[in-house]
């Protein structure tokens, strides 16, 4: 495959994108037209571990406008978004910035995880992505999809599959099944061709959904 053919991709790009991008279009025909009608955005990552974590809590179940006006309140609120001054906060007030008892229970919960080392954040770089999502699961308000979230966007892991991911399915569903419903196992048999670098195929996935891309 011709290097002239790869998208290009800008700075913030992961160090692996355009090897990547050459692999998936090499090994799979769909990919093979998706990745160079998207030239010039990738994958890039945002904020810092607990901040990117503590927006996924915030935005769960509600619309990304919604997420991001109660996100605006609450973020005035402690002087500074770190764990130690979220947990000063009054419930009250994280209430009256528009979240729900159970999301204020879940912030707390994420910033005595953080405050008490019981996540290993230094360590992240040297352990696995299962490792990781074991860690992050035993926080309050965070499943296995927030975590895969987390591996993508701010670890960004270049071989996530998140099998539970509805514009996954739905991509999928389009891209190679002519609209019909898909399995987790035909996931995974697409899939087997993507990796190492599942993350990327997932990304352009949704990009074949949704041009503008979504950050964390």
């Amino acid at each position: 495959m011709a290097s002239s053919v790869l998208p290009d991709v800008g700075p913030e790009a992961p160090e692996y994108w355009q090897e990547a991008c050459r692999h998936l279009m090499k090994r799979d025909r769909v990919m093979k037209k998706l990745i160079p009608s998207h030239a010039g955005v990738s994958l890039q990552s945002r904020g810092d571990a607990f901040v990117t974590l503590a927006r996924s809590i915030v935005g769960q179940q509600i619309s990304v406008k919604a997420a991001q006006s109660v996100w605006d309140r609450f973020a005035l609120l402690p002087k500074k978004l770190v764990p130690a001054q979220v947990l000063k906060l009054k419930v009250d007030d994280m209430r009256a910035a528009g979240l729900s008892a159970r999301k204020v229970e879940y912030l707390v919960d994420l910033a005595l995880h953080f405050a008490n080392d019981q996540v290993h954040v230094k360590a992240w770089a040297d352990m696995d992505d299962e490792a990781i999502i074991t860690e992050l699961v035993a926080i309050r308000g965070i499943g296995r999809w927030t975590a895969e979230m987390f591996l993508i966007f701010h670890l960004m892991r270049p071989n996530v599959l998140p099998l539970d991911d509805i514009g996954l399915q739905n991509g999928i569903s389009r891209a190679y099944f002519s609209g019909e419903p898909v399995s987790r196992s035909e996931i995974r048999e697409v899939a087997a061709s993507w990796a190492p670098f599942c993350s990327v195929a997932t990304w352009y996935i949704w990009r074949s959904l949704d041009p503008l891309p979504v950050s964390y």
